[in-house]
């Protein structure tokens, strides 16, 4: 019941609360991202969501392309996951869950073996069980597994203790007392 309809209404939920209360957010960055890089604030991607379907995913540009270094601005955005804020857009739309395997690049789908692959059996999400376990720090099989297990086990209390962990993770970042490095690039523009 609760992944058929509970976890929708929830979705929709907590994307409007995001989305307003991150207003202050969407009024400042756009601008100063588009005098920063020269062009569009936004980042827009083509990303297997569930099924295997694509569709796209919405982000800050936090840098101008893939082989250039982020630059500060844009490292700090990352650090602060403000690049992410724009997902709140996907999650109302239908196409990402609040909760779920975080969307990889398309390229990525013929790689999975057939456990790997039960991470398109929901939708992907703004954060999930590999975000709470590790993030960066964990490999490829290992973020895999965890998408795994979650799609095995999704249940509202599971999203909800994930909602929490990540809550808190982003706190200590905002008070500086994480000091992981920024997340590579998924996949930035082209040059």
């Amino acid at each position: 019941m609760y992944l058929s309809r509970g976890k929708r209404i929830s979705d929709i939920f907590l994307a409007a609360t995001g989305l307003i209360t991150s207003l202050p957010f969407f009024v400042v960055l756009p601008p100063l991202l588009w005098v920063y890089f020269k062009g569009s604030p936004f980042f827009v991607q083509q990303r297997p969501g569930l099924h295997g379907q694509l569709f796209l995913i919405y982000k800050f540009r936090t840098m101008q392309c893939a082989s250039r270094p982020i630059p500060r601005l844009g490292r700090i955005i990352r650090r602060l996951s403000l690049d992410e804020l724009p997902q709140f857009w996907n999650v109302l739309r239908g196409d990402m869950s609040i909760v779920g395997p975080r969307p990889l690049l398309a390229e990525y789908l013929p790689l999975y073996n057939a456990e790997q692959h039960l991470r398109h059996a929901v939708k992907p999400g703004m954060t999930g069980l590999a975000q709470i376990n590790g993030r960066n720090n964990l490999g490829w099989e290992e973020k895999l597994e965890y998408d795994a297990a979650y799609v095995s086990n999704v249940t509202w209390q599971m999203d909800m203790l994930i909602i929490y962990k990540t809550a808190l993770q982003m706190l200590r970042v905002y008070r500086g007392s994480d000091n992981a490095a920024a997340a590579p690039s998924e996949g930035n523009a082209a040059c």
